[in-house]
């Protein structure tokens, strides 16, 4: 909600385009119903070796899909852990899911939510910060496989946050069994103000977490820390940098996901008021936020005017950017970039294509939007905007993608800006017949 160098020189030509106003190539598809009556859904999983699909509502349940239906009694229940939602716009809650590789055996999974601020905060922070986004540990309940066990709650990170926004806080395991979480620049706007470094910004701080991805090792520990540190991570021999950092220079990426066939990780990073940008991201690259905006230089005390010049050094650019309808309206595609994944499903027109999409065009009403991404042959990345068939008008907030075992890829939709009411739905994405 509200990164190498082939990929920045398609980021500019998809600019170029969409600057001066061409439309977009479109890929027909229609939006199968999956789940409806439900509220503010922001992830859905499949376990390793499951049938069952659970799904993340934004206020702090965690509920089971399963043959077509959701079960009335949630899975997990953390509504008491999370501060008191804006039911207007909120971007805290319950926010990410993920189950252990060895699940099957072990029972474990994952979630991250913004709970009320830590109490070992200190005053400052305890004074003028929002919440403590936090990553814990829980098991399934021996006598109902359909229920977590509250008392088996572990905590294995958590960290203060300035604001409300800016969170991040999808999380994710990778092939090498490690767990992923992407870290937002801590809000407020222009990566600056209470809880910033204001002279790099956090995205380029590497002294914080704020503004990275990170990876841990939950099956081991390191000092006190309640996670190991994998003894691979970029930056482990460096004393002046936090350990648990794979990757720098993020504003706030919003969903992020593995690609099941080649292992990437894709990662839908919303930007500022001018473009919005997808990177694939690597061991210890620096995306370039706040030094950037997507593929343009940044200058936070001028957000809208971007500088024709600045240090690039060390940067990798986006695979895809296009302009924000904020501050760059002709040719926009919406305002804050969704992230998703890549289709590997039974059709075949679509394996390999990155499904993602935009919350919307306009904050004033929903008009969310989907895209379909394609990696040419010269290593360069193109999108297309996907058009609806079988339904008219304008497409719900596009709040997340799911993918589950099969390779197949579901939309995550809400009819309201808040976390307020029931009446979401997920969709599954099949082509226009």
């Amino acid at each position: 909600m509200n990164i190498k160098q082939a990929g920045g020189a398609l980021s500019v030509a998809v600019v170029l385009a969409t600057a001066s106003g061409a439309a977009l190539s479109q890929v027909k598809i229609r939006l199968e119903p999956l789940v409806t009556a439900i509220n503010t859904p922001l992830a859905m999983v499949q376990p390793p070796s499951d049938n069952r699909m659970f799904v993340i509502e934004q206020n702090g349940r965690v509920r089971i899909l399963e043959g077509g239906k959701l079960r009335p009694t949630p899975f997990l229940d953390i509504r008491s852990k999370i501060p008191a939602l804006h039911h207007d716009f909120d971007e805290r809650g319950l926010l990410g899911i993920a189950f252990h590789p060895d699940f099957k055996k072990n029972g474990k999974l994952y979630v991250a939510y913004s709970a009320h601020l830590d109490y070992q905060s200190d005053l400052g922070q305890m004074l003028w910060y929002s919440h403590s986004n936090v990553v814990e540990e829980y098991t399934v309940s021996r006598g109902d496989p359909n229920a977590a066990d509250p008392s088996s709650a572990r905590r294995i990170m958590s960290t203060p946050w300035p604001q409300f926004n800016h969170n991040g806080h999808w999380i994710g395991f990778g092939k090498d069994g490690m767990l992923y979480v992407s870290m937002g620049d801590g809000g407020y706007a222009n990566d600056w103000g209470i809880g910033h470094n204001p002279a790099i910004g956090n995205g380029q701080d590497m002294t914080t977490v704020h503004g990275k991805i990170l990876r841990i090792d939950v099956n081991t520990r390191t000092g006190d820390k309640a996670y190991g540190i994998p003894a691979d991570n970029p930056f482990v021999s460096d004393k002046k940098v936090k350990p648990e950092i794979w990757a720098s220079g993020m504003r706030n990426p919003w969903r992020c996901s593995f690609d099941t066939a080649g292992g990437d990780l894709f990662c839908g990073d919303v930007q500022q008021n001018s473009y919005e940008e997808v990177s694939i991201v690597g061991k210890g690259q620096n995306l370039g936020w706040r030094r950037m905006e997507a593929n343009h230089c940044f200058d936070y005390l001028k957000p809208d005017d971007h500088p024709a010049n600045c240090d690039k050094a060390g940067l990798t650019p986006p695979i895809l950017q296009y302009n924000n309808c904020t501050a760059k309206p002709q040719g926009c595609k919406g305002i804050s970039v969704t992230g998703g994944y890549v289709y590997q499903g039974k059709h075949a027109e679509w394996k390999g294509k990155y499904i993602f999409g935009d919350w919307s065009k306009s904050f004033a009403e929903m008009d969310g939007q989907i895209f379909f991404a394609t990696k040419g042959s010269d290593g360069k990345w193109t999108m297309e905007h996907a058009e609806v068939t079988n339904r008219k008008g304008k497409l719900p907030y596009i709040l997340a993608f799911a993918q589950d075992r099969s390779g197949e890829v579901y939309a995550l939709t809400s009819i309201t800006t808040g976390p307020n009411g029931s009446l979401d739905t997920i969709y599954r994405i099949v082509p226009s017949k």
